[in-house]
């Protein structure tokens, strides 16, 4: 069954998360390091995770669970890339699923920000979510759970061997 994994700390999309997720009968598992406490929102189906204080702990968590099948919802690149790389799919908090073919761009620009941060320059932050992006992460979400459930019912993918 398709779990969704929500990175919780600073998810703005969580109610619409929660929405989803009930309409289609799927476990949901809100995952925190308990430093920006979230309410639970009272919904049998959705399970609030609160892991020991620390950077990366949440990430920790969610990225040694999420796989094949499963969705991750996170505004956090590198914890896309750990979930994609086990098979999971990731969705940022705009409605952008996170991918193979994107996700290398992403870290690079991440880390070019970073050092840029770094040398003490002022490199901004991310908009603020508007009513499209929140509609463009509600289409996102049903589009990434239908392939989701593709990929469970898919058989897995084989092993690559080399023939040398």
């Amino acid at each position: 069954m398709t779990v969704i994994y929500v990175d919780g700390d600073a998810c703005p999309v969580r109610d619409e998360v929660f929405r989803v997720a009930t309409r289609l009968s799927l476990p949901v598992k809100v995952v925190s390091n308990g430093s920006r406490p979230v309410r639970p929102p009272g919904l049998p189906n959705v399970e609030m995770v609160v892991v020991a204080e620390g950077a990366d702990k949440a990430d920790d968590w969610i990225a040694e669970r999420a796989g094949r099948g499963d969705v991750c919802v996170t505004a956090d690149i590198p914890l896309a890339s750990r979930c994609l790389a086990r098979g999971a799919r990731a969705l940022g908090f705009k409605g952008r699923p996170w991918t193979p073919d994107n996700i290398g761009n992403a870290l690079a620009g991440r880390a070019v920000s970073s050092e840029m941060r770094e040398r003490g320059m002022v490199t901004g932050g991310p908009a603020p979510l508007t009513v499209a992006d929140r509609s463009r992460f509600l289409s996102a979400l049903d589009a990434e759970i239908a392939a989701a459930r593709r990929d469970l019912s898919a058989p897995p993918p084989r092993p690559w061997v080399s023939f040398e």
